[in-house]
């Protein structure tokens, strides 16, 4: 039932997201697109208790609920970030708004890669305090190796996307040779 859940949480994430949208948008119902966007974060809610409810229930800790913990680690670092992007791309597509600026090449990429990996730092460091949080919720009446397996899990995730941080540091995404020409022919003009 709790996998149930999480896929269940993540569809109505992106069905409330492109409901939001669309009313603000597409309807012209910015403040109704609004309220509809801000129901995003009851998902994560009802997830959170449902795990509490399982646990409590007697349900044996296994890999559900790490998945839960991570899913809602993620959702907390990244849903704002999420929504607000896909936001400034539909304001553009759809509204006739200014064009969202990039991640950009050389040193200003680096530096969104860098601030990407605080949000991926934040969302296990949720995850890792809510898998702490339901191990000592069962106490010593169930086996939690597992919910400390997905606290290791989340640590990988960070050294995997440090890892990529130092690529995009070390080795920096140059601009495609369309735009650095375009950007000379500017500058001699």
């Amino acid at each position: 039932m709790l996998v149930t859940l999480i896929i269940a949480c993540e569809v109505g994430f992106w069905v409330l997201l492109a409901g939001g949208l669309a009313l603000r948008y597409l309807a012209k119902m910015p403040k109704t697109g609004a309220a509809v966007l801000l129901c995003e974060p009851l998902l994560e809610l009802a997830l959170l208790v449902a795990t509490a409810v399982d646990l409590r229930g007697g349900g044996e800790p296994d890999w559900k609920h790490g998945l839960a913990a991570l899913y809602l680690g993620y959702t907390v670092a990244y849903g704002h970030y999420t929504v607000r992007w896909l936001d400034g791309h539909a304001a553009y597509r759809l509204a006739g708004g200014p064009k969202p600026a990039g991640a950009g090449y050389g040193a200003a990429r680096a530096v969104h890669e860098w601030k990407l990996v605080a949000r991926t730092v934040l969302a296990a460091a949720v995850a890792a305090g809510l898998l702490q949080a339901a191990i000592w919720y069962v106490g010593g009446s169930g086996d939690t190796t597992v919910l400390r397996g997905w606290q290791l899990a989340a640590l990988r995730v960070v050294g995997i996307h440090a890892l990529i941080a130092v690529a995009y540091t070390v080795w920096p995404k140059r601009a495609p040779a369309k735009a650095l020409s375009a950007a000379s022919s500017a500058d001699r003009s």
